[in-house]
């Protein structure tokens, strides 16, 4: 009866949003492309005017997560990742222990904290982690988001979603403030199930997809030379304990103590000052063992050139048959006073280059990496030296000594939103604004660390919320459903988690319970029941978004670095919408009675 008496406009909503839900699935589009284009269309309809449809790129929100990843790209630019990583990490047996190490501390961290910081944190984490690890980054992403979620339902501030349904019950109920645990009566038991669900069918739901890194046979080899500096904390310590053995893509030759040269290293010897390592592997694999703390680049001009090193980035650049240094060895060519650059790897045909950097003899062909100013490609780019110049994306020399800085940032970040001094995105513009001041990052590396498809996507799918709220389509749906269940409280309890679920999974989880808690209120009321078991079920039903990328935005902030489909959602997250609502409907009335 009310679907019959819903508007045109509420009509045209529906069926535009599941066209795109349907393309999403079908992964034809990129999703960006998708969202943006029903978006458009609903605009073009006239179900949107141009203020309500672009509403959602001005969303608070979404300028948090954007500001975010200038926040990220600080630690990640200082080397504060990489050690954090590995010290909270530390070294996984095989993918569940590996999926238990992440999602145990994240769990404990979003019960306390914003779930969008805590997942911006860990993303480029986890990506470091699983190339050093040679795991699926894919079996990882996911349940780092669902963590986050699992976390939020411990506490009342778990979730910016419990916060607004408490709001709620202050402002329209007499039934007073719930504790600051009071949830976690339920929310600990709903977040175990998920956390022990993600490890018993990781294998068979999630999909592991194997980045490009670990297809070696194709990747050029170099050659690349590391001292052990008087600092490093890798002295005194065996190759297996400094994290120097079993490394993705790359391994390590021999060791230079000296005159003396040991060729297949063994993981028990001990690291000493001054000792010179070998390393040949792929590019990327390269790039991570220069941002590494405790190793410098060998060549003894270094640092020599006139920049710092935190100025600086690393660059590929291709011989050509003319350059007038081909036949010399890279020392005796005097390469850093013809260009301003130092070669730190050499990469020959696939081959292995035996020898110190220093002694290679250059030939035409030659693929080097070299560290130089950000200037170097602009002034050689037309050098008929090379016929190729090329920036390594994000491969900018680690700020080491800012990595405390930038840790001090985020803590005070974290801080600062925890306590109410500031709000979330005041917070985080402030740590980013401070990250560019304090030089932690450079503004070119906060600009390209910004992933601009995963903010279109939040754009528009708020967009696509606010037509599913505003034409009614959404207030029409639930209660139709709730005219199901009659008079049986168990039934309203598990219809009202079931359409909230169904709810913050194309809109707002915030919009998801604001729009559902007055016909809670009401179903309660008619059924002259206590409200509370229906306010609890919102604010985990609200919390469960698991089975679209587009219902929460930590699930948007690991789709593309996950190499995700929206299909994998849908593969794993039904299921554990199902799971999660059984147990939060079984045991919400035995903590809060119907009477």
């Amino acid at each position: 009866m009310l679907l019959t008496s819903m508007s045109v406009d509420a009509w045209l909503t529906l069926l535009v949003v599941a066209g795109s839900l349907a393309l999403l699935v079908s992964n034809r589009f990129a999703p960006d492309i998708t969202l943006v284009g029903a978006l458009s269309t609903l605009l073009l309809l006239g179900v949107l005017d141009p203020t309500q449809a672009l509403a959602g790129f001005a969303n608070p929100g979404l300028v948090t997560v954007a500001v975010l990843y200038v926040v990220v790209a600080g630690l990640v630019d200082t080397g504060a990742v990489q050690a954090f990583g590995a010290r909270l990490l530390g070294k996984p047996r095989s993918v569940v222990g590996a999926q238990a190490r992440l999602m145990l501390p994240v769990m404990g961290m979003s019960a306390f904290l914003n779930n969008t910081p805590v997942v911006a944190m860990f993303v480029p984490v986890v990506g470091e982690w699983c190339r050093r690890h040679r795991l699926s980054v894919s079996k990882l992403m996911l349940p780092l988001s669902y963590a986050a979620i699992f976390g939020g339902c411990c506490t009342l501030i778990g979730t910016s979603t419990n916060l607004i349904v408490h709001g709620l019950v202050l402002e329209r109920t007499d039934l007073g403030p719930m504790g600051f645990f009071d949830i976690a009566a339920v929310g600990v038991p709903v977040a175990l199930t998920g956390f022990a669900y993600m490890l018993i069918t990781q294998r068979w739901l999630l999909p592991e997809r194997i980045p490009p890194l670990d297809h070696l046979e194709t990747a050029r080899e170099y050659t690349i030379e590391f001292v052990v500096g008087a600092q490093s904390p890798h002295i005194g310590k065996s190759i297996e304990r400094a994290g120097l053995r079993h490394l993705p893509g790359v391994f390590l030759a021999e060791i230079w103590r000296g005159e003396r040269v040991m060729a297949a290293v063994s993981p028990d010897e001990i690291l000493l000052e001054n000792d010179r390592l070998v390393f040949v592997g792929a590019v990327d694999s390269v790039v991570e063992l220069v941002r590494q703390p405790g190793l410098t680049p060998a060549p003894e001009n270094l640092f020599d050139i006139a920049a710092p090193r935190s100025d600086r980035q690393l660059i590929e650049v291709v011989m050509s048959a003319t350059s007038p240094v081909l036949g010399h060895s890279i020392r005796d060519a005097k390469f850093r006073t013809h260009y301003d650059a130092v070669v730190i790897a050499v990469a020959r045909n696939g081959e292995r280059i035996a020898g110190r950097i220093g002694d290679i003899v250059l030939h035409g062909g030659d693929t080097l990496l070299v560290e130089a100013r950000t200037s170097f490609v602009q002034q050689q780019q037309h050098n008929r030296d090379f016929l190729l110049v090329h920036p390594l994306q994000g491969a900018a020399v680690p700020r080491h000594n800012r990595a405390g800085l930038a840790v001090a940032v985020l803590t005070g970040m974290v801080v600062l939103a925890t306590t109410g001094w500031l709000s979330m995105l005041e917070a985080a513009l402030l740590a980013g604004g401070l990250m560019l001041l304090t030089r932690c990052t450079s503004a070119a590396s906060a600009r390209a660390s910004i992933d601009w498809s995963v903010l279109v996507m939040i754009g528009a799918s708020l967009g696509l919320g606010a037509a599913l709220q505003t034409s009614g389509a959404a207030q029409a749906i639930a209660s139709c459903g709730l005219q199901l269940v009659g008079q049986q409280p168990w039934l309203a309890l598990l219809v009202i988690y079931a359409i909230t679920s169904l709810m913050t999974e194309v809109i707002t989880n915030n919009a998801a319970a604001v729009l559902m808690f007055p016909i809670a209120q009401s179903v309660a009321q008619s059924l002259g029941v206590s409200l509370w078991p229906f306010i609890v079920v919102l604010m985990l039903g609200a919390s469960a978004s698991f089975a679209t990328p587009i219902g929460y935005q930590t699930n948007l902030m690991v789709y593309g670095p996950g190499g995700y489909r929206f299909s994998d959602y849908l593969r794993i997250g039904v299921p554990l919408n199902i799971l999660l609502g059984l147990v939060s409907v079984g045991l919400v009335p035995l903590v809060w009675p119907f009477y």
